[in-house]
């Protein structure tokens, strides 16, 4: 795929259409698949950011929106419906003869985790991966992570109430332990307070960095 203005394709599922937007890179090594949370979507700061940023780095971006949201609603479904459409399609995704790694940011990381071992995914990025409900630690989520079964990439805000970076269990003695880089000050959405001593971009590129580095790593 040569380097081009996005574009975006719908792919049937059995979850309904979703669609996906392909930001390519001229000489890619890697697909990066990213899908949205629960609660908004690809316009997300850090996805957009990532789209803008990867493909100078060998990574094509395929920005992934849900069925429940190419369909307009408002609530998603049920993570076993949202499995279903990420499987679905999943063979869109492979379709560049690339390694493909599954990411998303909330419940799209929770999605990515889930069905990266049965989908063949090469690593997992999470984004602001939700460890438990805000105020409710003991719902943990750890075993979604951990279970993921591929190398792993968790991008998480110092701040946020899903689960701050000091929270998240220790992954030595698993098949693939995760690696985690902290946002400094960044809430769910990697917003930082004006008060913080770094600006709200400065918090964004530190993401694009970290990603490009670590699926460089993946690439050598």
């Amino acid at each position: 795929m040569t380097k081009d203005a996005p574009q975006s394709e719908i792919i049937p599922t059995d979850a309904g259409e979703a669609r996906v937007t392909w930001h390519p890179a001229p000489r890619a090594h890697h697909v990066l698949a990213v899908s949205h949370g629960a609660g908004g979507g690809i316009e997300a700061r850090d996805l957009v950011a990532l789209a803008a940023a990867l493909p100078a780095h060998g990574v094509t971006v395929a920005l992934v929106e849900q069925p429940w949201r190419v369909a307009g609603k408002k609530l998603a479904p049920a993570p076993k419906t949202l499995d279903t459409g990420w499987r679905g399609l999943w063979p869109a995704l492979e379709k560049q003869g690339l390694p493909v790694i599954a990411g998303g940011r909330s419940a799209g990381a929770r999605v990515a985790c889930r069905t990266a071992t049965e989908l063949g995914a090469a690593a997992v990025l999470a984004l602001s991966f939700p460890l438990h409900p805000p105020g409710r630690p003991e719902k943990s989520r750890a075993e979604e992570l951990l279970g993921a079964g591929v190398p792993a990439l968790v991008v998480q805000g110092g701040n946020d109430p899903f689960g701050r970076p000091a929270e998240f269990p220790d992954g030595t003695g698993t098949p693939y332990p995760y690696e985690l880089v902290e946002i400094p000050y960044g809430d769910h959405s990697f917003a930082v307070p004006k008060r913080a001593d770094i600006s709200q971009d400065e918090a964004v590129k530190r993401i694009t960095d970290a990603v490009a580095a670590w699926a460089g790593m993946r690439a050598a």
